[in-house]
């Protein structure tokens, strides 16, 4: 189902190819969570944030944000939303719809990408 045309929104959880990387990005084929409007931008990209298996460290980290699996958000366990790796990545990499996340995770993910680029910074 990889391509260039499909209909990815905001809030969906998709599984995407996050390979090749570089360094110490994020690799591997996973889910990621459409973090942009659905009206920016003219290309054919999306801003997504990766996710990952849940690991108790993750409590300390302030830019994971936990999230339970449920038949509503695709996910199959316990994950974590990275919201330091943040992306922009072509409709080509998305490979598979898992789900949608509510809005008040899809807010609190926000105000973590936010607090990510500078802890000063404030949603109003």
């Amino acid at each position: 189902m990889m391509g260039r045309h499909m209909h990815i929104e905001q809030a969906q959880v998709w599984l995407i190819e996050f390979y090749p990387n570089v360094g110490s990005e994020i690799a591997k084929r996973r889910p990621g969570l459409v973090v942009s409007h659905d009206a920016i931008g003219r290309l054919p990209l999306k801003t997504v944030v990766p996710i990952t298996d849940w690991k108790e460290q993750y409590e300390d980290y302030p830019w994971m944000v936990k999230v339970k699996h449920h038949s509503s958000n695709g996910l199959e366990k316990l994950s974590a939303i990275d919201c330091f790796q943040i992306k922009n990545l072509s409709h080509e990499r998305f490979v598979e719809k898992l789900g949608k996340v509510d809005a008040d995770l899809l807010q609190k993910v926000h105000t973590t990408i936010v607090k990510t680029l500078n802890p000063m910074y404030a949603i109003r």
